[in-house]
């Protein structure tokens, strides 16, 4: 009995000791995993847009490295594009994060809200989901209140027009306003992308003075500029959305010094505007009342007519010169056919036109038509008139010119002269030519024949020089093809320029004893370098390429570890960059070693 008794205690206590075996590896299990624990996030730039612009979408993998590019879905009206990768790698109380980070760029086709729905993707035997994304897409104009007071519309595009109901052929002055917040700065001036118009032709943009508005309690600077719009078939009409793209400069919050000891300017931001789109109705020009001598005229115009000479014969000209000035589509005025001039021959004008506003719309056209009176009977040249529609007064208006006296002659051929023919005198004829000419008695001075030009040897030379600087052109152009056309070799020139240079920097950082500098400028060098090698911008490169792209390739082991070490020395040379300057030195020798050995590995 006691010794079943003693089995029954001993299974027990093994079954106990089993148990806190197990919790324990349960337990370091957890840990280990939660040490290790990958995530998947997702995040937009900005939530609130204006319609017209862009945001930027991230895909951020931490701990793990998916093996495809992540796709977002398709969300109806957004436009989503890959615009690559960028990787990070931070060392902060020595524990090691990484992470990569996938860029897409969302473009809404219309305003309106969006959900972009959940992502999940399977990275390293895990299964990893992303949080749902809501975008808002605003329309374009005027910032809402909200947007100004929360800061999320820098920038935006606006079509003012005078009136949005015209007749067909008027000419009417809209001013496209770009308006930027104050305190943001332009990279660049802004470009327009498209100019769609519905039955309306636009003329020229001519940009005018800046100056300030105030959209509640925000100063938005605007650049104007008047655009011209011509009806040109009646019924509804509209213009817009007009585009454009500017890259602006936001303000920075933070004002330190980066690594290399420059200020930070703020993020510079890529931005695609759009207008509203206008309805424009166009009414077509009354029949009532309409002149017979209309030609599709309309504006606001004066006449003045001069004729000269007025004492003429028949089959002279006369010079009938008329100017019209106003507002309007000078360029379109044609003189009216003038019934009343059936007694004289008339020649097609010419015109010529002077304008005195940057639009060309405000000056003076002007006409010189030559007519003939074929007939004395006439008196006076006709009245002469021009008729126009004016769209302010909503009617026809008729400009008449009064008839001018004439004094017309009758006009007769002058006979030809007559000349009477007469005997010639024989005193009168030259004397007889010599047909023979006497023989030189003299031969006079005589004088050697040079060699010819060909047989010397400057002239040779000298036609030797064009083909020479021709072949030298041809080099000197195909040399420069090559290196157009290969974009990788220029930039190897170009690193390799970088370096000579950064090694002369060194050796100068380190006679100074400049640490912190020096560490800096070594850590460009190996970023420039890699980035070559690895034709990824130099900014992308961080220790964590040596394993993720350099030890896939074959690279050596030796060379990977010392390209781990000078790495690791510029991440450590941060806290703590008190070093002197033969360690300084010494560093130089391993750092132009290590970049030979990465400039001989074909990658």
């Amino acid at each position: 009995m006691e010794r079943l008794l003693w089995q029954k205690q001993y299974k027990r206590r093994q079954g106990a000791r089993i148990a806190c075996v197990a919790l324990l590896w349960l337990g370091l299990l957890v840990s280990i995993g939660a040490a290790f624990a990958a995530s998947f996030t997702a995040a937009l730039e900005r939530d609130t847009i204006t319609m017209g612009e862009s945001v930027r979408l991230g895909l951020t993998f931490e701990g793990v490295q998916p093996k495809d590019s992540p796709a977002p879905p398709g969300v109806a009206n957004l436009q989503i594009g890959y615009n690559g990768q960028a990787s990070q790698f931070q060392i902060i109380n020595g524990k090691t994060t990484s992470s990569v980070t996938h860029n897409f760029t969302v473009t809404p086709r219309q305003a309106g809200d969006y959900i972009i729905p959940a992502m999940s993707i399977n990275a390293g035997g895990q299964q990893l989901t992303t949080q749902p994304l809501r975008l808002k897409v605003l329309k374009p104009g005027a910032p809402t209140p909200e947007a100004v007071a929360s800061g999320t519309q820098p920038a935006f595009l606006k079509l003012v027009l005078p009136k949005t109901n015209v007749y067909l052929g008027e000419i009417i002055t809209g001013e496209l306003q770009f308006c930027f917040r104050q305190g943001v700065q332009l990279a660049d001036q802004p470009r327009i992308t498209g100019l769609p118009a519905e039955g309306l032709t636009l003329g020229k943009i001519t940009p005018s003075a800046q100056r300030q508005i105030q959209i509640g309690n925000a100063v938005f600077n605007v650049i104007p500029a008047s655009v011209t719009m011509t009806a040109i078939k009646t019924g509804p009409l509209s213009v817009g959305p007009i585009t454009a793209s500017v890259i602006i400069q936001l303000p920075s919050a933070n004002r330190q010094r980066d690594v290399f000891g420059i200020f930070d300017r703020g993020e510079q931001r890529q931005l695609a505007l759009a207008t509203d789109t206008i309805a424009v109705q166009s009414l077509p020009l009354p029949t009532e009342n309409a002149p017979a001598d209309f030609s599709g005229a309309v504006g606001h115009y004066t006449m003045t007519v001069n004729v000269g000479p007025t004492n003429i014969a028949t089959g002279d000209p006369i010079t009938v010169r008329v100017q019209i000035t106003g507002h309007g589509a000078l360029d379109a005025l044609t003189l009216p056919e003038q019934g009343a001039w059936h007694d004289f021959k008339t020649y097609p004008p010419t015109a010529k036109v002077e304008t005195s506003d940057p639009l060309g719309l405000q000056g003076t056209k002007t006409f010189e038509q030559i007519v003939v009176p074929q007939s004395t009977d006439i008196t006076e040249l006709p009245p002469f008139s021009f008729s126009f529609f004016d769209p302010d007064a909503r009617k026809y208006q008729t400009l008449t010119q009064s008839a001018v006296k004439l004094t017309v002659r009758p006009g007769g051929n002058t006979p030809a002269p007559v000349v009477a023919a007469t005997t010639k005198s024989t005193s009168d004829a030259p004397p007889p030519q010599q047909d023979i000419v006497p023989i030189k008695p003299r031969l006079g001075r005589v004088a050697g024949i040079a060699r010819p030009l060909v047989t010397q040897p400057w002239f040779i030379a000298a036609q030797s020089v064009p083909m020479l600087a021709f072949v030298a052109a041809f080099i000197w152009r195909q040399r420069t093809d090559s290196l157009t056309n290969n974009p990788r070799l220029r930039r190897q020139r170009q690193v390799a320029q970088i370096l000579r240079a950064g090694t002369q920097e060194l050796q100068q950082l380190a006679a100074g004893n400049h640490a912190e500098k020096f560490f800096a400028t070594l850590f460009r060098l190996l970023q420039e370098q890699l980035g070559e090698r690895l034709d990824c911008p130099a900014s992308a490169i961080t220790e964590a390429v040596v394993d993720e792209k350099l030890r896939p390739r074959g690279i050596p082991d030796s060379t990977l570890a010392q390209i781990h070490e000078l790495f690791q020395s510029c991440n450590l040379a941060r806290y703590a960059p008190t070093r002197s300057g033969e360690e300084l030195a010494a560093l130089i020798p391993k750092f132009e070693n290590v970049i030979r050995k990465i400039q001989g590995v074909k990658l």
